[in-house]
């Protein structure tokens, strides 16, 4: 038995954890991967699938498939047994049996996977030596870091030494020229004591940070410096040269410069106004506030096809005082037969059903208020293999010519939507300098630290359903430009729901 590797792949494709137990280029194995959804059929629990060279031998666990490649020689018997321990091995990691799942254990099923396999042949273990052989701790690695640790502590104790080595140093000399430790306090001088507070991250206002969004802001609401000893017998300017200065360096200029150059976005620092909200966001006013808010998840294959099209949409309700959570709300749904509604379960769903009316099942009790998020009412769902249904298809053409890769990438939006604030994501190979942009509709920015160039359209509407842009990097591969992926808003759905502002109120006996 030789097991050439072992993955654990998705329904539609997609490889989460591979293992390789034989010298085999990455490519080959790219390759037999990529090849197995085409090859396995449905209504098996567990079976094997054939090729010219190789074998696939296989087990679904739940919407994910745990895949074996072997060569045509290997015992059949053999690999169903390596296959059912590994079966055992994949829950014991992961908690949960889905993408993200497997993803954030994906280093640990690696590790168990070389426990059960070596050199392409099974281990003689079980499910509990497996799991011992991999919790199992170093004494030698302990000692290090206990070793580590203590030369870290004295380092602090030899600093704390020399810092305070240097303020008696400083001291008796300022006591030699000034002529006394009350001179010293009357000119300012002396150990300074600098207390910086409310220190926040925020994920929506300015700051540095990447193009994704977040970045770091920093409000100092006090600054004190307070000098040791008595206070001093009169306000005196401190001389030139002493006392603690705010303000950029010329070292931190020099870092935002270098922040810069490799892609990143600074943004100048703006001083809050006299009495401004620190909140990013101001609360809401008004009594009632119903939002409408649907979610688009598509993944299309390179090349042609869709396979995966998931709209996901949620109505919220959000009130301000209890006195007016007493309504039943009036809806009206676009009458699409694909959109599948849920309602919450404290609603009637008769109401709902007969009237696309949304009531409580008890009249008397109001909609819960001070929920920043909004309380959930109805919520709905479509799925769909109809292609024309994506609002924004992209073709990318990679083509090497010479010393130069001509990557051409064009968009093409359908009139479902009005699209605003586009970004088109291209992962690019390690460059040393930005790509050179020969054509693009609308505007770019490579962020070098990721390697990734960003298309951006403000508004994709009717003047403007298609456009193209076209670069030149050094020679690559054509895989090194994919996934592409995007991200937009548009201020339509595709439920057409809307919310009927006549409010029905409830008046409670």
């Amino acid at each position: 038995m030789v097991v050439l590797a072992a993955s654990v792949v998705s329904k539609s494709g997609k490889v989460l954890v591979s293992r390789q137990f034989v010298d085999m280029s990455r490519m080959r194995i790219e390759g037999l991967l990529a090849a197995f959804p085409k090859l396995i059929g449905t209504g098996k629990q567990h079976t094997y699938v054939e090729t010219e060279n190789v074998r696939y031998v296989y087990q679904p666990i739940e919407a994910l498939y745990l895949l074996l490649v072997t060569n045509k020689q290997s015992n059949i018997l053999e690999d169903l047994e390596t296959l059912r321990l590994l079966s055992k091995l994949v829950p014991e990691y992961s908690l949960s049996l889905d993408e993200e799942g497997i993803c954030k254990t994906a280093f640990e099923l690696i590790f168990a996977f070389d426990e059960v396999i070596s050199l392409g042949h099974k281990e003689n273990v079980t499910v509990a030596q497996v799991k011992q052989y991999c919790e199992m701790e170093s004494h030698e690695e302990k000692l290090h870091k206990l070793v580590l640790q203590s030369k870290i502590n004295e380092t602090k104790d030899v600093m704390k030494r020399k810092a305070s080595e240097i303020d008696k140093s400083k001291i008796e000399k300022n006591k030699g020229d000034k002529g006394g430790f009350m001179s010293l306090q009357s000119m300012g001088s002396g150990r300074i004591e600098s207390k910086f507070s409310d220190m926040s991250i925020s994920s929506s206002e300015g700051g540095f940070g990447s193009g994704s969004g977040f970045g770091l802001t920093t409000d100092v609401d006090s600054f004190s410096s307070k000098s040791k000893g008595r206070q001093p017998s009169s306000a005196t300017a401190p001389p030139k040269g002493l006392g603690m200065k705010l303000g950029k360096t010329q070292r931190t200029n020099q870092f935002l410069e270098s922040l810069k150059a490799e892609g990143e976005v600074i943004l100048d620092e703006v001083q809050p106004k006299a009495g401004q909200s620190r909140s990013a966001a101001a609360p809401p006013t008004d009594p009632i506030t119903l939002t409408v808010e649907e979610k688009l998840n598509v993944t299309l294959r390179r090349d042609g096809g869709m396979n995966n099209f998931d709209v996901q949409g949620q109505l919220s309700l959000q009130i301000l005082n209890q006195e007016d959570g007493l309504i039943q709300v009036q809806i009206e749904t676009g009458g699409n037969p694909a959109i599948l509604f849920k309602t919450h379960p404290n609603m009637i769903k008769e109401l709902f059903a007969n009237e696309n009316i949304l009531g409580l099942k008890d009249p008397s009790r109001p909609f819960p208020t001070g929920d920043a998020a909004g309380v959930g009412l109805l919520k709905w769902r479509m799925q769909s293999g109809d292609e024309s249904m994506v609002p924004l298809t992209i073709n990318c053409w990679p083509s090497v010519s010479g010393n130069e890769t001509f990557v051409s990438i064009e968009y093409e939006a359908s009139s479902l939507f009005d699209l605003r604030n586009v970004v088109i994501s291209v992962p690019l190979p390690a460059l040393r300098e930005a790509p050179s942009v020969r054509q693009i509709d609308g505007e770019w920015r490579y962020d070098s630290r990721n390697s990734i160039l960003e298309w951006s359209i403000l508004l994709i509407d009717n003047s403007n359903r298609s456009g193209s842009m076209e670069f030149v990097v050094p020679p690559a591969d054509s895989s090194a430009f994919f996934p592409i992926s995007v991200r937009f808003s548009a201020t339509s759905t595709y439920s057409e729901l809307k919310v009927c502002f006549s409010f029905s109120f409830v008046i409670p006996r």
